[in-house]
């Protein structure tokens, strides 16, 4: 591997990266200058085959770039995370001889960035239902209609990986997933983006209104409800654990500014000393630290799972589900600690620290959200509640 988390994202790029994004959510604009610099570094081609000219890296190398690059700018990350996880599935599923998104791979080795068009507004399904619908055609490829909303990296992805409902066709109904392009006319990209935080992500809504997946572009057709399939069990370990990488590397920052702030800020109670040496601002930093510390050898050894295609058996989804709930909800934990070791000044709009408040807000709004986790978790312990 020619290039390392660590030497890729090196402190100049994320320094040059971090000054850039309190200016991208001041003006709610997308994150143009970073996306260039990372696409020119190899970045989106991180999880691509070597063969296919990308830097064959493992799962576990990303989950700890993406935290790397949450801790210079938070949007960036979860935006690029959105292509990382669909290069992540084809990943998953060529390690375990499962070639079918090998185009991906190819593409995203010659540069097409991926956009994530699944997310549906009152779909708490996920990925075993839809709102969308797909309509057969003669040809074998399938035409897309329905709103799919927080599709990040909207200005700049090439392809769309989606999702809708056939209920036409002899075996229906059938969830099927497959790629759309661009340039489709039947593609609507709205400019409705104007959120509290993640502001740079520019997650904005599609419109598909009968865009056209081609048949080698349709990778799945499978049964509403839950699936053992490994396409969906690639889909949720990408996407968990590259979500879970982005949470962690906003508390790691959190932290470290909190610290700086204890340092600097001086206490007319003592006299002039730093808070630094205050017991009560040292119990919340250790406190912080303590939760902080614990997320990134859990991440990393379960991202190592994956990639070591370890069996967890029916465990995998409720660790799966929990780790990305432990990450968002320690994050929220870590940067609260921090704001209140950071004082006043946090609640100005220009705070790193008040950006990263309500940066992290976002995690509790992707899935798995709290509840579903807890339900897979204790449907994995128990089974299911009984009729």
């Amino acid at each position: 591997m020619s290039e390392t988390p660590e030497t890729l994202l090196h402190d100049d790029l994320l320094e040059r990266i971090r000054t850039r994004a309190s200016g991208y959510d001041r003006d709610n604009a997308f994150f143009a200058e970073d996306f260039a610099e990372l696409a020119d570094a190899g970045y989106l081609r991180a999880l691509v085959p070597a063969d296919f000219g990308g830097l064959g890296w493992t799962l576990a190398d990303a989950v700890r770039a993406q935290m790397r690059l949450a801790g210079a700018a938070p949007a960036t990350a979860l935006a690029v995370n959105m292509h990382l996880v669909w290069t992540g599935v084809a990943k998953v599923l060529r390690d375990r001889g499962d070639h079918s998104l090998e185009f991906l791979m190819r593409e995203a080795g010659d540069g097409e960035v991926f956009g994530f068009g699944i997310s549906e507004a009152g779909n708490d399904l996920m990925l075993f239902g839809s709102r969308s619908t797909a309509e057969p055609q003669p040809d074998g490829g399938y035409r897309y209609t329905g709103r799919k909303v927080f599709t990040s990296l909207s200005p700049a992805w090439t392809r769309l990986g989606t999702m809708g409902l056939d209920t036409e066709s002899a075996d229906a109904p059938k969830i099927v997933y497959g790629f759309i392009d661009r340039e489709d006319p039947d593609v609507k990209v709205l400019d409705d983006w104007d959120t509290m935080g993640m502001r740079a992500t520019q997650s904005r809504t599609t419109v598909l209104d009968g865009a056209y997946a081609a048949s080698d572009r349709i990778v799945r057709r499978l049964e509403p409800g839950p699936n053992a399939d490994p396409f969906i069990f690639g889909i949720f370990a990408s996407f968990e654990l590259l979500i879970a990488g982005v949470y962690a590397g906003i508390g790691a920052r959190a932290l470290e500014l909190a610290v700086a702030a204890a340092r600097r800020r001086t206490s007319m109670k003592h006299d002039g000393r730093p808070l630094s040496q205050d017991p009560d601002i040292r119990w919340r930093i250790a406190d912080a630290a303590i939760a902080q510390d614990a997320l990134l050898p859990q991440l990393v050894a379960l991202a190592r799972d994956v990639d070591e295609q370890v069996d967890h058996g029916p465990l995998w989804y409720a660790k799966l589900s929990s780790m990305k709930v432990r990450a968002t909800e320690t994050a929220k934990h870590v940067v609260d600690q921090s704001v209140r070791v950071g004082g006043g000044s946090t609640y100005f709009a220009g705070s790193e620290l008040g950006r990263l408040y309500r940066d992290v807000l976002a995690g509790i709004f992707h899935p798995s959200d709290d509840e579903s986790a807890h339900s897979t978790v204790a449907n994995a312990w128990l089974g299911p509640i009984e009729a």
